[in-house]
């Protein structure tokens, strides 16, 4: 896979900049494996057509009731300026779609998610075609410390990863039924939820719901990164990418409803996995957003990739740490490239009041 993982061309950033410089370039992990991905163009094109199942029931839902908030963060340059928004009442799931859920939408429809799909050399000239083999991101740490500049010496770019073999396909999830569901592009959550009866959140949805009626704080769960001295979200401890120290009791995704819901009755609206939203993503977009339910805007732009069409992903990974990735922090913001996946990152669903 060496010749893979070259044209996995990734850049982000670490604290070894100033406060400034990482507040201006910090992006999520997801973004981090995202950045130079294999598009799987010609594989999108050809997706399997999904049809709604019919379900209209709000089990393992719960009701958001919809109000007015202040969303973003002025501590990211792309979630400026903080405004105010009001979004209408919707339902949304409990906790992160699992592997046991996903199951079930991959029996009754035979969907065949992107990193499952094979892809077209012509999509990539120069890359051997021996080496475009359907695949996906994986976080493979180091057994050293080493400079945070080069994500690409934690992912690896892993023949045969896919949600049904997460780590790579002597993987399973056999016994992991109940751990949300990875390497789902936003193509593949799109089509669950439309076969669910669902959609995807749009990021004021997701914001509104994680503050959990409690306003607009450094966390979604308030103030202090540890209440009464517990880890109360899924996120990194110790000296990334390398030790990983375990504090919170897990080293990589945790089950849902491992940690406490919010006052929504929310789980894991911090860390875990990241989760793709319905929205496009431009840095500038809140600028000019509008006031009441906004939905995104009509067109992608990252500067950091003028030609990628990106979505917004929000909440953070059970990757992000202070040390590397701070974007759990409420208010900020990650961004996914339409076809990519990664083993830290899942999604999921709202529906209509």
């Amino acid at each position: 896979m060496v010749v893979v993982i070259t044209f996995l061309a990734i850049s982000c950033n670490s604290e070894t900049k100033s406060t400034s410089e990482q507040t201006a370039e910090t992006d999520s992990g997801a973004h981090c494996v995202a950045k130079g991905m294999p598009s799987r163009s010609g594989a999108i094109r050809q997706a399997a057509l999904v049809t709604a199942s019919g379900e209209t029931g709000t089990e393992d839902m719960v009701l958001i009731p919809g109000g007015t908030f202040q969303m973003g963060s002025d501590e990211f340059p792309d979630s400026r300026p903080l405004h105010t928004v009001k979004v209408d009442g919707f339902w949304m799931d409990k906790h992160e779609v699992t592997n046991a859920e996903f199951a079930r939408f991959v029996e009754a429809t035979k969907y065949v998610t992107v990193a499952e799909r094979p892809l077209n050399p012509k999509d990539y000239p120069g890359v051997p075609a021996d080496k475009l083999v359907p695949g996906s991101a994986v976080f493979t740490p180091p057994n050293q410390q080493i400079s945070l500049e080069n994500p690409l010496a934690w992912w690896q770019y892993v023949a045969g990863a896919s949600w049904k073999h997460p780590a790579g396909p002597q993987s399973t999830i056999q016994g992991h039924e109940n751990e949300p569901v990875v390497h789902v592009s936003y193509e593949d959550a799109a089509a669950y939820a439309k076969w669910a009866g669902k959609r995807l959140p749009t990021e004021a949805e997701w914001e509104f719901a994680a503050q959990g009626g409690k306003g607009n704080r450094k966390y979604y769960w308030g103030e202090e990164l540890k209440p009464g001295g517990k880890w109360i979200a899924n996120i990194y401890q110790g000296n990334f990418p390398n030790q990983n120290a375990k504090e919170d009791g897990f080293a990589g995704i945790a089950p849902v409803r491992s940690f406490p819901a919010n006052p929504y009755g929310l789980y894991d609206m911090d860390g875990n996995v990241w989760e793709w939203c319905q929205d496009l993503y431009r840095p500038d977009y809140y600028r000019n957003s509008p006031k009441e339910n906004p939905k995104g805007p009509t067109d992608s732009y990252d500067p950091d990739e003028p030609g990628a069409v990106k979505y917004v992903q929000r909440g953070g990974s059970f990757l992000c740490s202070d040390q590397y990735c701070i974007r759990y922090k409420a208010g900020s913001r990650g961004k996914g490239e339409v076809s990519s996946g990664s083993d830290n990152l899942g999604f999921r669903c709202v529906r209509n009041q």
